[in-house]
């Protein structure tokens, strides 16, 4: 076999193989005899064609079949040789086996090579890592949201008012003539949470059950309703039923509805407590992980192999049809082309970060140990009822400790990146961490 390399760009390379045909035609001529014993040929029994009839029934697609595998073959042999890292997948130039003939037979496979990752100078770079306190009062904050999330509402004798939830009726016109989505019966919801626009949950507010009246109300110029947006509606309004908020009192049965079995409402402030600064923590995590990846990017210039970008956008273009499937969108999604523009930077950036992560691990040894796994896996368990019912399962299935191993990695990745760059601690309240405001 002989090799020879072509350097075509930055990462594309050509390999040209040649293979000495007295090789090949050995192993045709084994194969088509292999082939004999059970051939069908019309006019002779089962295995008993001349093995010269045989080649010409079969000889061009066994031929075919054992030039295709010797490619592979060597192609396979020729890059380890060569010590050639691929990235992707090669392309073969077509090759016809008529012309395979004579001493020796060359083919051509093209592909791109991984680039060379340098690391550059994390210390000039400025990473802001934030930090949040969870006290008392955040616990009190979440217990509130919790509160509120289990309000019931019960029938009051009095005018509406911000925080009740009514029901209406309404029906919409303009210039005297009703619009489409512009009426409906028995509709409810809270005032003053914003679900209606601002001049209608204002008339709304102080009727009392029963009343009708008509609010004047002006659409805005970017109202979502392109029919209807920047024009003048009047809506006839009968307020049919007023519902007050009456929140849980924080006892027993507030403790058992949220699974603290026997009702005790510390106990039940300790859950809280913990699963709100996990919580935390994961947010807090996650900020100084986008910080570290970014500034990775920033000091790491990289030639990426289009064949990589190209796999990265099928995968993401394949996880948006799934996730719209699930969502309940797939016969619409089922014809729809994904324009590949869309998903682009995005994979140019998970390539990126998955090349410069690889050669810093290597290089600084930042593999996950079990013990950090083991790690891991025990305080991610602390939240569910049987922790150790979790743990056992993730360690019941080798590859079921990929998923761990994999955040360990990053983290020990974002701790080296910490310890290299310039960190700016910043305080963040807890209602912004959480997303509250």
């Amino acid at each position: 076999m002989q090799v020879q390399l072509e350097t075509l760009g930055a990462l594309e390379r050509r390999l040209n193989i040649t293979l000495p045909m007295a090789d090949i035609d050995a192993q045709v001529a084994q194969r088509l005899q292999r082939v004999a014993r059970t051939a069908k040929v019309q006019g002779f029994r089962p295995g008993k064609a001349p093995l010269k009839i045989v080649e010409q029934n079969y000889g061009a697609q066994v031929r075919e079949d054992v030039l295709g595998e010797e490619v592979q073959k060597s192609f396979a042999k020729a890059i380890q040789e060569q010590k050639i890292d691929i990235a992707g997948y090669p392309r073969f130039e077509p090759f016809d086996n008529q012309t395979a003939t004579g001493e020796s037979f060359t083919f051509s496979a093209v592909f791109e090579v991984y680039p060379e990752v340098t690391v550059g100078d994390l210390s000039g770079q400025e990473i802001a890592k934030a930090t949040c306190d969870v006290t008392e009062a955040e616990i009190d904050k979440t217990i509130d949201i919790l509160r509120k999330q289990r309000t019931r509402f019960n029938h009051a004798e009095r005018a509406a008012q911000a925080g009740d939830r009514v029901t209406i009726d309404f029906k919409g016109t303009i210039d005297g003539e009703a619009f489409a989505g512009g009426s409906a019966d028995n509709y409810s919801f809270v005032l003053g949470e914003g679900q209606m626009l601002p001049e209608f949950e204002t008339g709304v507010t102080g009727m009392s059950e029963g009343e009708t009246k008509d609010v004047p109300l002006n659409f805005p110029e970017d109202y979502h309703g392109k029919d209807v947006a920047g024009k003048q509606a009047v809506f006839a309004i009968t307020l049919k039923n007023v519902a007050e908020p009456q929140l849980p009192e924080v006892d027993a049965d507030f403790a058992k509805n949220l699974g603290v079995t026997d009702g005790d409402v510390a106990k039940m402030r300790d859950e809280i407590s913990k699963n709100v600064t996990r919580e935390a923590k994961r947010r807090l995590q996650a900020r100084v992980k986008e910080g570290v990846m970014q500034a990775l990017l920033d000091v790491t210039p990289i030639e990426l192999p289009k064949s990589l970008i190209d796999m990265e956008i099928g995968r993401l273009m394949q996880q948006a049809r799934e996730d719209m499937m699930q969502r309940g969108y797939g016969a619409q999604m089922k014809d729809m082309p994904l324009p590949r523009e869309l998903f682009e930077e995005q994979a140019k950036r998970r390539v990126s970060l998955g090349l410069i992560l690889a050669e810093v691990v290597e290089k600084h040894s930042l593999s996950a140990t079990p013990e950090q796994v083991k790690a891991f896996i025990t305080e991610q368990a602390e939240s569910y009822e049987n922790p150790q019912e979790v743990i056992d399962w993730y360690y019941a299935s080798p590859e079921r400790l990929d998923g761990p191993a994999s955040v360990v990695l990053e983290d020990n990745v974002v701790a080296f990146v910490l310890s290299q760059a310039k960190v700016n601690e910043q305080a963040v309240p807890f209602e912004e961490l959480m997303g509250n405001n």
